[in-house]
């Protein structure tokens, strides 16, 4: 009983304290119709009323820029406008150039070497074909070195033409090589040769690539050699 009373007090104890403050809060886990309204409430997806942040930006750099003397962008500008292949070039270099393609061209090498031993049914000796390929490797990095120093591409046409002349007399001395001398000979010649030959048609741009291709095979046909 005295715990009864006890509750009871502290009920009216916190009524009476309630109306002398004057508070109306009462806590609710209710949700009225406003609030439910709002939560589910879509956003506003309007986009921005006003000027954003990177349009407000670009209007006070334009203003900084009006005042700047005349001209002094024009490094900006002439470094932008030069293209991703100069840059790759300047990056490389004829040395990068020629580390590059010697080591391809003795791949290459290595490969025709191999084919000719096959064709005429030796047996490979490797070691042989190693220290040729060592041998010629000095010599491909110097041409492609020489080839692709910033002077060369000030004459493109000049550099077409040198490409187009050395594609004919190797594609046309293999041809006649493979058809007229012995198999010693050809073993010895086709392989640095044919490197050559294909690395000057690699070289060149398409329409003079495509010109000395067809000028190889007519020398073919009107010789009446036969392929490999």
């Amino acid at each position: 009983m005295a715990t009864g009373n006890r509750k009871e007090r502290r009920a009216k104890e916190s009524k009476s304290n309630a109306k002398s403050s004057g508070s109306t809060f009462q806590a609710s886990n209710e949700l009225d119709d406003d609030a439910v309204n709002y939560l589910l409430k879509h956003p506003d997806r309007s986009g921005p009323k006003g000027k954003t942040l990177f349009e407000l930006a670009e209007e006070r750099q334009k203003e900084l820029d009006k005042l700047k003397p005349p001209g002094w962008n024009a490094k900006a500008t002439n470094a932008s406008a030069s293209t991703p292949e100069a840059d790759e070039e300047a990056a490389v270099g004829a040395v990068g150039d020629a580390l590059l393609y010697s080591t391809s061209m003795a791949a290459l090498h290595i490969t025709l070497d191999v084919i000719v031993y096959s064709q005429y049914r030796e047996d490979i000796i490797w070691g042989e074909i190693a220290r040729r390929a060592a041998t010629t490797l000095p010599v491909f990095m110097l041409l492609v070195y020489l080839t692709h120093v910033d002077i060369s591409y000030r004459f493109p046409l000049l550099r077409d033409l040198a490409f187009f002349t050395g594609s004919i007399v190797s594609g046309c001395y293999l041809i006649y090589s493979g058809n007229r001398h012995g198999y010693f000979n050809v073993m010895k010649a086709a392989p640095p040769v044919g490197t050559l030959w294909i690395w000057s048609v690699v070289e060149m741009s398409l329409p003079y690539a495509a010109l000395s291709a067809v000028t190889v095979l007519g020398y073919v046909y009107y010789n009446g050699f036969d392929y490999f």
